[in-house]
């Protein structure tokens, strides 16, 4: 007998429960809501291209986890480019990295009407160089959640 109550209790502490009474149970802090982590969750490219690596996809798994704690905030994707190539042409890259993110996200269930997408190519890089020179910390989509990202 005495061993099935210590594995009872053990059990109930294991799953979050408590050893309070029903008199005991409604003073009993609830969990708290999950909180919206906004980002920016950031994913990289190799040079030149727009494919969804597997470290891309890891961390694009933890922006769609975290999308289910923002309930509905809008989500903005910017796409950036390294400088080894022309200002259109990297703009065009980084809109190809943006629509590479999108099909992902939707792919795994975030609404396709969720996101909004701007193309910056070389003009906001992470790691400021001369022209004609590749930086992989500025190959990058970078997602956010919330307030301001919708703009």
């Amino acid at each position: 007998m005495r061993k099935i109550a210590i594995a009872t209790i053990v059990a109930a502490l294991a799953v979050g429960g408590s050893l309070a009474g029903p008199a005991m149970a409604d003073d009993a802090a609830s969990p708290s809501a999950a909180t919206c982590n906004s980002g920016p969750y950031i994913v990289f490219f190799d040079w030149d291209k727009s494919d969804i690596t597997p470290e891309a996809a890891t961390i694009l798994d933890s922006a769609i986890n975290a999308y289910s704690d923002c309930k509905n905030a809008p989500i903005m994707l910017a796409g950036n480019s390294d400088r080894s190539g022309s200002d259109e042409y990297n703009t065009a890259l980084s809109m190809r990295r943006n629509e590479s993110v999108q099909a992902y996200l939707t792919g795994h269930g975030v609404p396709a009407g969720a996101a909004t997408s701007q193309a910056f190519g070389e003009s906001m890089p992470r790691v400021p160089t001369v022209d004609g020179v590749r930086e992989a910390q500025n190959r990058r989509v970078e997602i956010t959640y919330g307030r301001g990202s919708d703009s």
